[in-house]
């Protein structure tokens, strides 16, 4: 089936939704994935293909993939003997910063190469330029920790005013509006952020200015943190950490983030019959509906944040892989292409269910296996 750019892959949806509601059934335990005594099997190295991989692969950017980067290397280099990938998780804009200047191979980024930034690309990526590889998707999750208070909802609204510093108390009638029934205490508000620059914190700056445009009037395209008020934590895990140990704290991070810390995440009231829930299947139904605004080998993505479709969660990022079209390294190409090969396979997609991220809806995936191995 071809993929037309600038059209909704809402016509795949259902298949994608499919493939990952498979992937989740997989994650919990089937008899491919189980030895007869109930545990896991592990991955085998047999199905890495290395293509003449070798010496040392440096990569950075994006703490939002940093789970799924551990378990991709992890089994790498475990199959491709001699082969070292090196994945510093500094942060997408950090990230974009060391592959423009030549320093990696490729960067993770939770949002696509602006366009000077493309145009800076093109000193280190000679005859070539830098393309955006959607490679991992899912829910960005609010976590909280509210002694006695283990189910809340909110809305964008009350979140961009909570973020905003605009709300800041528990108790506030806004939020007690969306939780009627539930005890909420005169507890300050305490709303932790990232200080460094990120993706995560553009795609829930989007989120907010589309969902919620009367009470954030922020600038959505910046990565770095724009309203008063707040703590900052360096990273993902730093904001977790934050808020598992802050009684009245919320933050926003990566699911995964969540699952590894036990922190409880808010239902999202999105306008839909149900408030939804932060997993990795509401959030593939959001990306599922994801547009290719990229040309060319580019594979920019546009995503609904406004979606109130049932079951659909709206705060959701793809994680791009940033790498030269062409004029990459001739010592890293080979190891460059293997990697990207296992990370967007089906095996390398299938590991990410169980680890709190949403596999890319499948036709997504078909043009990212098209284009690596053209990388040159």
């Amino acid at each position: 089936m071809k993929l037309h750019r600038k059209t909704g892959l809402r016509a795949t949806a259902l298949g994608a939704l499919a493939v990952s509601g498979a992937l989740v059934l997989t994650a919990c335990g089937s008899d491919d994935n189980t030895n007869p005594s109930g545990e896991k099997k592990p991955t085998a190295a047999s199905d890495v293909k290395c293509d003449g991989a070798k010496g040392q692969l440096l990569a950075a950017g994006s703490t939002a993939q940093k789970n799924a980067m551990d378990l991709w290397v992890k089994n790498f280099q475990a199959a491709c003997s001699g082969v070292e990938v090196n994945y510093q998780a500094i942060g997408s804009g950090g990230g974009i910063t060391k592959f423009n200047q030549g320093q990696v191979a490729f960067a993770g980024s939770d949002s696509a190469l602006k366009e000077e930034e493309v145009a800076e690309s093109q000193k280190i990526c000679k005859g070539g330029k830098g393309i955006n590889l959607p490679m991992v998707g899912g829910p960005v999750a609010i976590g909280y920790k509210l002694d006695g208070v283990d189910s809340l909802v909110l809305d964008a609204s009350t979140l961009a005013k909570i973020f905003d510093s605009k709300i800041t108390k528990w108790n506030d009638p806004a939020i007690a509006k969306l939780n009627p029934g539930v005890k909420l205490p005169d507890v300050a508000i305490q709303a932790f952020h990232r200080s460094d620059e990120s993706g995560t914190t553009q795609n829930l700056g989007k989120y907010l200015s589309e969902a919620a445009p009367a009470d954030w009037k922020h600038d959505p395209k910046t990565k770095s943190w724009p309203a008063p008020g707040g703590q900052a934590a360096n990273g993902s895990s730093g904001v977790a950490a934050a808020v598992k140990d802050t009684n009245g704290a919320i933050g926003y991070f990566e699911l995964s983030y969540a699952k590894a810390s036990s922190i409880s995440t808010v239902k999202l009231n999105t306008g839909a019959a149900q408030p939804v829930e932060a997993t990795t299947e509401n959030a593939s139904k959001a990306i599922a509906a994801a547009k290719i605004k990229g040309t060319g080998n580019d594979l920019a993505l546009s995503l609904d944040y406004k979606t109130k479709a049932e079951g659909a969660y709206p705060i959701i990022l793809v994680t791009y892989e940033i790498a030269c079209d062409k004029g990459n390294k001739a010592e890293t190409l080979p190891t460059l292409k293997a990697f990207l090969n296992y990370t967007v396979s089906d095996e390398g997609q299938k590991l990410l269910s169980d680890a709190g991220y949403a596999p890319l809806p499948a036709e997504i995936a078909a043009k990212v296996r098209e284009i690596v191995p053209t990388l040159s």
